[in-house]
This record gives C-alpha cells, structure tokens and sequence, in this order.
C-alpha cells in the first residue's frame, strides 16, 4: 500500500515568454492527453495555453526516467446508500446537512483512478482518511505544501490506481488511468479561478471525463444548470433521506408585519431568543455592497419585479426598468395598481443596534468582510461572508452550535440583477443548513422575504429543489445565458476594449461601453469561436483588456 499523500498543482498564472525552440528535455511535463485538455481550456476560457500548462505541469524539475510502472489494482464494490444506475453521467442531489462520506465511498471506481473534487478543504482531508481507511491509495492534491513535496506526487501520480482528491486544481492530476469523476457543490464558487483566465472546475472536469471516457458524477445539495445539462436529470433519492437533510425553515412574510418595523420582522426575537436560551449561537446576513435597491409598494407591499423575467427593476423617468432583461414597465403596481413606491435600503450599524435592543442581555456584534479575528459573540450581523468563517478558513469553527441563520433581506439576492442570482441564493441557504444541521437537531434558518412563494424558498422548505432547476433551466434558455447560451464579459481600459470591440463587432453582439461591454453569442461554442479567431493582441496593447467567459457576478 502507497498510502494516503499530500500534493497540489500548481495555480494557472499567465505566462508571457514564448517558446522559439526546444534545445533539450529537462523534465518530465504533462501528458499529451493533458496538453489536448489544455488547448481545450485556453479556447473554452479565452486564455493563453500557458497558463494552463503550468498548471497541468509539476513545480519542480521531474527527471524523465522517473515513471514508476503502472499500477493495477482491483477493490470490491462498496455497498450504495442508494440506488446508482449504470450510466455514463450522473446527477446526485444530496441534501446539505446530511453526510455523504458512504455514498461518496460508494462510487469509487473498483479500478483505474477516481478524481474527485471537493471545494471545502476540511472535507478533503476527511474523505482522504475515510477512503485509505477502507485499504484505497490516496492523493491529497493541495496548495499550502512545498514544490518539492507537490512534485513529488505530480510524479507519482502518474502511476495510476488512485483516488485524487483535491480542489480546483486537482483537475490537472496525471493520472493515466481514470475511470471515475466526481465533483461536489459545483456550484460553490470556490470552484472558480478568479485571476484571468478565470476558469471553472466543473467545466473542465466535465471534459476531461468525456475525452477519458470516464464516468462523469455530480453530487450537490442544488447543482447548477451546467450539471443539469451535462448530466442529465437527477437519480431519485428517497424522500426520508432527502427531507432529513435539510434543516427547519422558517419563511417569513415581511408584507404581513405592521408598518415601522423596518428589517426586524416580528417573528425574528422570538427565534433569537429560542436559539439563545439553548446555548446556541445566532448569525444574522445583511448582504450590502453590491446590491440593487430594492422598490416596494406603499400600498400592497410587493415589491417591484419585471414581469418578463422576475429580476429587480428600477425606477426612471417614464416608469421602471429592468436591471437585467432592460424591458420596460409603466410605473404602477402590477397587485394593486398603486403608483407609489418606497425605497429599501439597509445598512448593517443600524440593524446591529436594533438587533442588540430585541436581545438586551446578549452581546451582539457586527462584522466586517476582510476581519481576521473572531470576536466572541452571542448574535453576530454581517454579509453572507459569515456564512464562511474567518481567517480565510472555509469552513466556519465557532464557540458553540449555530442554533439560527437568518437572512434579514432575502429578496436582494432573489432579486439582484444576476443571470446567476437564483443560483447564488440558493447556495446561500446551503450554506445557512450545513451550519444549522439537519431538522433532528432543532436549528433553523429564518428567511425575512416579500415573495414567501419564490421557487427558491419553495425547494428549501420541501427539501426537494427538482422544480426549481427545471424552471432555472427554462430561464436560461429564454434569455440565451449560459450554458444555453454564449456570454462573456469584457473589461478593462476604455481605448483597449473599444478597439476590441471593433475587431468583434462582425461575429458578436456587444452591449454595455466605457470600458466594460457584455459580448453575447447563441452558444458558447459560437462565442469561442469567434474569441479564437480574433486577435486582440493589438487591442492589448492599449491597455489593460480582461475576457471573463461564463461571468459569476453579470
């Protein structure tokens, strides 16, 4: 037995040298599979191959003569929590708060190579010691090692017979072998490079398994559109699996409260109290920076939504616009006709205070995105960061059990006028019930809202989001945005964008300006096409010019 290794690849950075010619060989590099993979990336993400290669590539210097033999190894079949078919694409949602270390055990290729890739670092290293405690040789790719000891396992990882498990990066893995990929939570962000290119794991993964023939897996509490599309409609999980692993929800109807209650709905003190009285502690999200002002009717208290595609709207001179679809709507309530309006803005300072007033004997504090230290707190306001932790650490440690989240304006991220705002909220609720734990434990995620019906909020109270995918599905279809659709933003200095813009023109539609333009495409297949075929080397010469394909923040 090899045992259970740390290793990482490298993270993509942009190189800026060209290769004229090759004088000698001085280390082993990828594999031309891996090469094929990365032309791939640099058309898919409009990018210079090189940046992928340094990530397919070890840190170190890897003698040629190094290559271990291949390795073959056979293991028996782990019993499944639940039926798996035999199919080449598969879509697992498996809810937030229940453990998933047996089903993942349970879909291990018996031979060849499993990747699997996980964004939370802490559940890496526990599904590392579950799988080598079942006899499986595991590679732990990760970043925070020295190059010597990442190169180490890049060389022996192409000795096959492992099961990888790692981030973003673990995607470059040599493994010669793979039978078997498996992503989770491929909608968590932390799946993304930021840095230009800015790439997506899941994307990547999915290539990879199709050019290896590999089975493809994708477990997620709500997966994304893109999984749906590549992997096909969702296995049925029993529905007591699925309704116990989601926690207590507690919709709030914000349009039934009396009027002067600001965000502090009424049913919040009550839930504070609950959760305190048991020794828990409570967080409370108040998204902020970033966010569309929210308009609501003075009369009925709906808030004022675009009936083509439900984003925020805005109020101009002749009426509202929308923020995301641009139609246009006269100035009155769609519920009850009234033409006046009122804004909704919050501010976290303020709420901190009133929040302190609901609980008067319990310290509450506000925190800041960007705070290292965690203060000790009974109820802590902040942003969605909260939800992650602090010191950069992915997964949240606190002082005692997190017995409420309560998300104090919901309808900001329901709303915000993002082709990816369902998505993001729904992940934001994913986030709140791993915390809270699964209904047996008594936690609860209370959602302040003015759309208490909102698919959404309708998939986290049933514990089934099914419908809601269906209808995300539909959307992105109606409005041309990814995966069914081709878009990518373009950003930068205004006379290198314009020009970029010029040598475009002819192959995409472009919208926006002032160094900040949207290019749209009927496919992303069409859109990258047409950013291959450009060069936009002249263009970069006037300055800073960034291509962001599949945004996460447009």
């Amino acid at each position: 037995m090899r045992g259970w290794v740390l290793a990482t690849a490298v993270e993509p950075e942009a190189w800026h040298e060209r290769i004229l010619s090759v004088k000698a060989n001085v280390s082993a590099g990828p594999s031309a599979e891996m090469v094929k993979l990365t032309e791939f990336a640099a058309w898919r993400w409009a990018g210079p191959q090189s940046a992928f290669l340094r990530a397919a590539s070890p840190a170190n210097i890897v003698p040629l003569d190094a290559l271990e033999p291949l390795s073959h190894a056979l293991y028996p079949d782990t019993p499944k929590p639940i039926p798996v078919p035999e199919r080449e694409s598969i879509l697992i949602m498996w809810p937030p708060s229940e453990p998933r270390a047996d089903l993942l055990a349970s879909l291990l290729a018996s031979e060849g190579s499993t990747l699997l890739i996980v964004p939370d670092p802490n559940e890496q290293d526990s599904l590392a010691q579950v799988f080598f405690d079942l006899g499986r040789n595991v590679l732990v790719v990760r970043s925070d090692l020295p190059a010597s000891e990442r190169t180490k396992i890049w060389a022996e990882a192409r000795s096959g017979a492992w099961v990888v498990v790692g981030g973003r990066s673990a995607v470059f893995s040599p493994v010669p072998d793979l039978n078997t990929v498996i992503i989770l939570d491929d909608a968590d962000e932390a799946l993304a490079e930021e840095r230009a290119p800015a790439w997506h794991a899941r994307d990547l993964v999915i290539e990879r398994a199709r050019r290896a023939k590999a089975q493809l897996v994708i477990v997620s509490p709500v997966p994304t559109t893109e999984a749906l599309v590549a992997a096909g409609p969702p296995i049925d999980v029993p529905v007591s699996i699925s309704q116990r692993g989601w926690p207590n929800f507690e919709i709030v109807d914000q349009r039934q409260d009396p009027p002067g209650l600001g965000l502090l709905a009424l049913a919040l003190g009550p839930a504070l109290h609950q959760a305190l009285s048991a020794g828990q502690q409570a967080l409370c999200v108040l998204n902020r920076k970033g966010r569309a002002r929210l308009l609501a009717c003075r009369t009925c208290g709906e808030l004022v939504r675009c009936s083509q595609c439900e984003a925020v709207m805005s109020e101009v001179e002749d009426g509202f616009l929308c923020n995301q679809c641009l139609a246009h709507e006269s100035h009155q309530c769609r519920h009850c006709g009234s033409s006046k309006f009122k804004a909704i803005k919050p501010g976290v300072t303020r709420v901190r205070d009133a929040l302190a007033g609901l609980v008067p004997h319990h310290h509450v504090v506000a925190i800041e995105a960007g705070d290292k230290t965690r203060p000790k707190f009974d109820v802590a306001i902040g942003t969605e960061t909260i939800l992650h932790g602090f010191s950069g650490t992915s997964s949240p440690k606190f002082d005692r059990p997190i017995g409420l989240v309560a998300f104090l304006d919901f309808d900001q991220e329901l709303l915000a006028p993002r082709y990816r705002a369902i998505e993001q909220a729904a992940w934001l609720l994913v986030r709140a019930a791993r915390l809270v734990g699964a209904r047996s434990e008594g936690g609860k995620v209370l959602v302040q809202t003015r759309i208490p019906d909102h698919e959404v909020l309708l998939a986290a109270v049933s514990g089934n989001p099914q419908p809601l995918l269906v209808a995300e599905r539909e959307r992105r279809q109606s409005l041309g945005f990814p995966p069914l659709g081709g878009l990518a933003a373009m950003t930068g200095e205004i006379e290198a964008v314009d020009m970029a813009c010029d040598s475009l023109r002819d192959r995409l539609e472009i919208t926006g300006g002032q160094g900040d333009v949207l290019l749209r495409a009927p496919s992303s297949k069409v859109l990258c096409d047409a950013l291959a075929a450009v060069d936009l080397g002249p263009a970069r010469a006037k300055g800073r010019l960034r291509i962001d394909v599949d945004p996460l923040r447009v």
